[in-house]
């Protein structure tokens, strides 16, 4: 049977599109990384009610890049050792419930585990950079004339300092920490594991933000096409398209692959028609660490039930062993 979408699975495993880095790609970013220091690292925590034994939750508030208020969830077991810990993102505009459950869930595993939740898409998590230009709605397109103010630009510093603050918790060992998220939080698994030097485990399931042009021509639906929108309200302005896919340059996870040192494991689903498969082996065949890809030929955008005993062996591998 033939795969019915994107690439063939032989050609797949050898798409290699040319990364599109800007000759400052590496000082803005080390400049990006700069200004967040500027940021005192500081968190509060507030103990929430939830109905589990041998477990603490709480709500976490930090500051996050430009001083914005970011909030976490943070599930803590009960136990004397210090804790190997993972820092969990969540997809675009989806944290129901600021996701309590499947951080809890994660926690029964053994591990101090953190949701950040993103910023302007749910709970108490503060968008405070302003944008110079309109956008369609959702956040694809907010502050796209201007790499400064682009809206990941924030989210990928909040990413990596949600790092920071499970790293400086007293019940977390700072030498045992792993990033994972499926599709933005896939996304930002990587950029966080790219940006920062304190993963020793990167796991993306279907990760987004990727291969943009190929994303944008591909993508039969999904958050990708809010970019489509846009650049179709501006079609009379051909130099509105090219700024903008200058500014998506320095976020593609293609040209942040080189800087991922820790080992990666990455998912997809071929028939996956919101991050199309080809948009993730483009990060993948550019990533230089260890790392592995699962493939799974009847899925989409979705929980992959295969996928589930691998990543905990990850996590036990990487974080459990002394």
């Amino acid at each position: 049977m033939p795969q019915p979408y994107d690439l063939p699975l032989e050609q797949l495993r050898t798409y290699k599109p040319l990364p599109t880095r800007q000759n400052d790609f590496d000082d803005f970013w080390n400049t990006t990384l700069e200004k967040l220091a500027e940021v005192p690292l500081h968190y509060e925590r507030t103990e929430l009610s939830y109905p589990v034994k041998g477990i603490k939750v709480y709500r976490v508030l930090y500051a996050g890049f430009n001083h914005a208020t970011i909030e976490g969830l943070l599930a803590l077991p009960e136990q004397a050792d210090p804790l190997p810990g993972i820092v969990f993102y969540h997809g675009y505009n989806w944290c129901v419930d600021s996701d309590i459950h499947d951080t809890v869930n994660l926690a029964l595993k053994g591990y101090a585990v953190m949701k950040m939740v993103c910023r302007g898409q749910h709970g108490l998590s503060i968008d405070n950079v302003v944008s110079s230009n309109g956008h369609v709605a959702g956040w694809m397109a907010k502050g796209i004339q201007d790499k400064n103010e682009y809206y990941y630009r924030a989210v990928y510093m909040d990413a990596v300092r949600a790092i920071d603050v499970l790293a400086a918790m007293p019940e977390v060992d700072s030498e045992r920490i792993a990033v994972t998220g499926g599709s933005q939080g896939g996304a930002l698994t990587l950029a966080a594991a790219a940006l920062s030097d304190k993963p020793k485990l990167a796991v993306a399931d279907y990760p987004y933000l990727s291969d943009f042009q190929r994303a944008i021509d591909l993508a039969p639906r999904g958050p990708y096409g809010e970019l489509n929108e846009y650049f179709r309200r501006h079609s009379g302005s051909p130099e509105i398209e090219a700024n903008a896919l200058r500014t998506l340059s320095y976020f593609d996870l293609v040209n942040l692959a080189p800087r991922i040192q820790c080992y990666s494991w990455l998912t997809i689903g071929l028939v996956d028609d919101i991050t199309p498969p080809s948009t993730v082996f483009a990060v993948y065949n550019h990533m230089e660490c260890q790392k592995d890809i699962a493939v799974y030929r009847y899925f989409g955008h979705e929980t992959i039930p295969g996928t589930i005993a691998p990543r905990l062996q990850l996590f036990m591998d990487y974080l459990q062993q002394s």
